[in-house]
């Protein structure tokens, strides 16, 4: 199924007391008429690139429309990868992009509202941790998402939810086995302080990979100026860069994820 071209759009938000215009790219599926589900995309600290929009098109041609969220641009930013590693309470500002585009994704044409879901890169993913995990396993709010995908999470952004956490949803875990930029071990900590909703965890841990191995093309290499929460205080250097065969896996992995949390 050919995917259809993209539309750029705006998504409303609110942050102190005014409203920011988010830029997003919305791709949706080709000769469909009945409501389909939807897959919000929030990238990582690099802004949105070559890796979102390509996972965009494959989601709209397995059938689902997708929007690729631009979280910086409506805030001044283009690259926040440097010493300046993104603060817990900036990631909390930004969790408010992934409600409002929820909320936006529900009321448009051709969308069913009752089958939304999103994903989150590096970065990205651990602001999406903070939406995808409650801090009060006690709680019985349903999320407003039937899915989400957690594609190599800052999963140390997570510490800020608390010691006892509950999953609201169905999550993929997705990451790679050399990661050091945001590691394995750091996302398992976060999932052992799961103590309700732990069966809907999937985890995928791809052999060779490295942080951004979806980063086709792009061959590995150490950055040595780039923030790392994993290391102490927060500084510096990782590796990234593409592995094909990690990339390929993730495609197979993603899709059986979403066509069985979003069937009808």
């Amino acid at each position: 199924m050919p995917a259809s071209a993209q539309q750029n759009v705006r998504v409303p938000v609110e942050q102190g007391g005014r409203t920011l215009q988010l830029a997003a790219q919305f791709f949706r599926p080709a000769n469909v008429t009945a409501p389909v589900p939807a897959v919000a995309l929030f990238h990582g600290c690099g802004g949105p690139g070559q890796n979102t929009a390509r996972m965009a098109g494959l989601l709209a041609s397995w059938g689902y429309a997708a929007l690729v969220v631009d979280s910086f641009s409506a805030r001044g930013l283009k690259d926040v990868c440097g010493r300046n590693w993104p603060t817990p309470a900036a990631a909390e500002v930004r969790a408010a992009d992934i409600d409002a585009t929820l909320a936006w994704l529900a009321k448009q044409p051709g969308i069913d509202p009752r089958r939304l879901a999103y994903m989150g890169y590096s970065y990205g993913g651990g602001v999406a941790m903070l939406r995808a995990l409650s801090a009060t396993p006690e709680s019985t709010a349903p999320s407003a998402a039937r899915a989400v995908v957690l594609l190599y999470p800052d999963c140390a952004l997570a510490d800020a939810l608390g010691p006892r956490l509950a999953v609201r949803q169905p999550i993929l875990l997705a990451m790679g086995a050399l990661d050091d930029w945001t590691p394995v071990a750091q996302c398992r900590a976060v999932m052992d302080r799961v103590v309700r909703g732990r069966d809907l965890v999937e985890t995928k841990i791809y052999e060779g990979a490295h942080h951004s191995f979806d980063a086709l093309g792009l061959p590995v290499r150490y950055l040595s100026g780039v923030g790392n929460r994993s290391k102490p205080g927060g500084c510096c250097g990782a590796h990234y860069g593409a592995y094909e065969p990690a990339w390929k896996q993730f495609v197979v992995d993603v899709k059986s994820f979403l066509d069985k949390a979003l069937k009808p």
